[in-house]
């Protein structure tokens, strides 16, 4: 289980202070969305650029090596086995593939003029160029349409799970729920309770941590018993699970009891009679340039990043 600490998702780094971590959150907020869509209807290259962008944002900040590199270890061992599961399974396509030119052609009767000789010569070599089988050797095979669904769902793993993770290690819970506020302001006109939103988005930020460390702690108490789990059986072994699961929910229940009366005590009724004050959001220099940075990023997306049917 230490596999949760070298993988703290959803957790805030609050030492050393990036420059991402100065960033507005409203401004950072964005960044993430458009990570989070550009990817649609894009090529490849600029799925694979998403993911060569995310590891130089990373480098550049001066993240401590020891908080991303198991988190992005792991992420690209992953990514490169949906890659390589993909790049050989079946493309979907139920046809057999057949060159475009016949292997022997026909000798017609008349002699081609020169012209024709080229036209014709052109054509073979082209043929010999393009091949949809990339590589197929015994029970493997890789062809264009696998390659390319591999490409793309390898590097929308990475840029989904890393983009967010990013966002989240850099930007403390109080900022994503003021900028998000912020944000939503004109739904106040629709009579929406966006205090509320925010606020249970707060405390879900925060509960993650609980919750994963008292997975943590369960099961290293299961694992300290030496519990020979050949003897019991699976039915055995299901029921010791059970056990620890019932007492992962009492234990979670029992965080959120207190959380509430902690809430309560501090006057949180409801968003109509506590105002719930966050921090002053304001645009500076840095903000500004990562504004015009983002309006280059979509320019290139809807210039050289969208697919060509």
């Amino acid at each position: 289980m230490d596999l949760l600490r070298s993988l703290p998702l959803g957790l805030y780094l609050e030492e050393p202070q990036t420059w991402l971590h100065k960033l507005d959150p409203r401004v950072k907020l964005v960044w993430l969305l458009s990570f989070l869509t550009s990817y649609v209807v894009a090529n490849n290259y600029w799925r694979v650029l998403l993911v060569i962008m995310l590891i130089i944002f990373t480098l550049f900040a001066k993240i401590p090596l020891r908080v991303w590199r198991q988190q992005m270890g792991w992420l690209l061992v992953l990514s490169f086995m949906v890659l390589a599961i993909g790049s050989i399974s079946p493309d979907g396509y139920s046809i057999n593939y057949q060159p475009r030119l016949p292997a022997n052609e026909q000798i017609l009767t008349q002699r081609p003029t020169a012209k024709e000789n080229k036209a014709r010569s052109e054509i073979v070599d082209s043929n010999k160029e393009y091949s949809y089988v990339l590589f197929h050797q015994g029970p493997i095979k890789v062809n264009r349409r696998s390659l390319d669904l591999a490409i793309s769902l390898s590097t929308i793993v990475f840029s989904l799970i890393y983009s967010t993770n990013l966002y989240l290690l850099t930007t403390a819970p109080e900022e994503i729920t003021s900028g998000m506020e912020s944000l939503m302001q004109p739904l106040r006109k629709f009579k929406i309770p966006v205090t509320e939103i925010t606020l249970t988005l707060t405390l879900s930020l925060r509960f993650i941590p609980l919750v994963l460390e008292e997975i943590q702690n369960l099961v290293r108490s299961v694992m300290t018993r030496a519990i020979n789990w050949k003897k019991l059986g699976l039915k055995g072994g299901a029921k010791v699970w059970l056990i620890v699961i019932e007492r992962l929910l009492e234990n979670l229940l029992l965080r959120a009891e207190q959380m509430a009366n902690a809430m309560m005590v501090r006057g949180f009724t409801s968003p109509n009679e506590h105002q719930v004050k966050w921090q002053e959001l304001k645009l500076k220099t840095g903000d500004w340039v990562a504004i015009g940075i983002l309006i280059v990023f979509w320019g290139l997306r809807i210039a050289f990043g969208t697919e060509v049917s």
